[in-house]
């Protein structure tokens, strides 16, 4: 891996708009660690062996002992071959040579070669990152314990930066939305709406509702030299070197990811849809209160009339076509509006044959749920209840709309069958108490 600059390296991490922001002095001992890591050796076979998996090459020398194996690699470092077990036949072992030892490790393949959870697509990138891993794992073992203690994250106020960015790009979105016309006649009823919820917010984003948000951090492949924007540390290895999150782009090592606050702010560039979209990152997106298409719905059913929104009775004269929506949109949550950690306190209190306790166990639990699923849960009912005074004309009273929006605001955790009919009933009885109760529970 080729060295680059530190000044160039840190310049590519940080938004280049952001004039008044000093990017940090990344700390490289753990790359200069890297770049003397030994390097792999392959030691090939001078004969052909019968039998070799097609997905091995000449490394591979046959059946032979963990003598054997050792007197092969001459005691270099770096060193390596594969063979196939004397007492286990049809199991392979990779024997490294490290730190004066050979080191022995059951090998595996499914497509990829592999001896822990990152996968290789060959032998070679498997010795190269594990030699990298024990090389600076055996120097730096107390600077790697150490790393989180005096994170930059907190020095140069990274989510003060960050807030920055996303008003900066909101801002820029805005005015570029004024130029874009965008109309596609074949859009479905719910790809018109997620356009519309994507071009309202940005007529909204003076707005600051700070909902916590955690990060979405998964393991992530980093191409060229990287840097943990947690520690300033290098973060090292071919291969699953560190997680970014998927909704604002952070990148961090993983022991780092643990001590990151909770202050998410979700990036519009990465967020590529409306439906199916966990319901904080979406409002945290559009920098909104609750879900826009949930506002949008809510008010064309009740008025006919979206904020001047294009889905009005010459559009869509089939009201429920809306109300459709507005229940797909529930219904596709990632994370229903009341969360899987709260679903068995809310059967629970569904539970409790006194109404008096059972309206007080409900409030609790509701004071469980995440900023943005309260609120929206809060103006659902509030719409919900609207309904049920017209009963007459759309026979919805609270029981008939609770076994309607039972199952798509909560699902149990586990994908069961048996415990989803079990629950329906309470599930209809939850919302049933919150539409009655509204004024008194939220």
């Amino acid at each position: 891996m080729a060295a680059s600059s530190n000044s160039s390296l840190s310049g590519s991490s940080v938004s280049s708009d952001a004039e008044e922001y000093q990017p940090p002095i990344w700390k490289s001992y753990l790359y200069q660690l890297q770049q003397e890591a030994p390097r792999p050796k392959r030691i090939i076979c001078p004969g052909e062996v019968e039998n070799r998996p097609k997905y091995y090459g000449r490394e591979f020398h046959g059946i032979i002992s963990r003598e054997q194996a050792d007197e092969l690699l001459g005691g270099v470092e770096g060193a390596y071959i594969l063979r196939e077990s004397q007492r286990q036949p049809g199991c392979y072992t990779l024997a490294l040579r490290f730190g004066n030892q050979t080191l022995n490790y059951r090998l595996f393949y499914d497509g990829k070669h592999f001896v822990g959870e990152k996968r290789f697509e060959s032998i070679h990138d498997l010795v190269t990152d594990g030699l990298i891993t024990l090389y600076i794992e055996t120097k730096a073992s107390e600077y790697i314990s150490k790393m989180t203690t005096n994170p930059i994250y907190e020095h140069i106020g990274y989510a003060t930066l960050l807030r920055e960015k996303v008003s900066r790009r909101l801002s820029r979105s805005k005015n570029e939305s004024r130029k874009a016309n965008v109309t596609n006649e074949e859009h479905t009823a719910v790809e018109k709406i997620s356009s519309l919820v994507r071009r309202a917010a940005l007529s909204h984003n003076d707005n600051h509702f700070n909902y916590e948000k955690t990060h979405n951090f998964k393991v992530h492949t980093f191409r060229g030299p990287h840097w943990c924007e947690y520690c300033a540390n290098f973060m090292w290895g071919l291969i699953a070197q560190g997680v970014r999150c998927s909704d604002c782009g952070l990148n961090v090592h993983k022991q780092c990811s643990k001590h990151v606050p909770n202050d998410c702010q979700p990036d519009l560039k990465r967020i590529k849809k409306v439906y199916c979209c966990d319901l904080t990152t979406l409002v945290k997106a559009h920098n909104m209160q609750r879900p826009m298409v949930v506002d949008i719905c809510i008010r064309e059913i009740e008025a006919r009339d979206g904020e001047k929104a294009d889905i009005s009775a010459n559009i869509y004269p089939d009201i429920n076509i809306i109300t459709g929506a507005l229940k797909l949109y529930f219904r596709d949550l990632p994370i229903p509006v009341i969360t899987y950690d709260t679903y068995s306190k809310f059967i629970e209190a569904a539970k409790i044959s006194s109404a008096d306790e059972r309206l007080e166990a409900v409030h609790e639990v509701l004071m469980l749920l995440p900023p943005a699923h309260y609120e929206t849960l809060r103006y659902l009912m509030i719409h919900l209840k609207k309904v049920t005074l017209n009963e007459k004309d759309n026979f919805m009273n609270a029981e008939n709309l609770g076994i309607v929006f039972g199952p798509t605001l909560m699902r149990p955790p586990e994908d069961s069958t048996l415990t989803t009919l079990h629950d329906m009933r309470y599930q209809k009885l939850i919302v049933q108490i919150l539409i009655e109760n509204e004024d008194v529970l939220f």
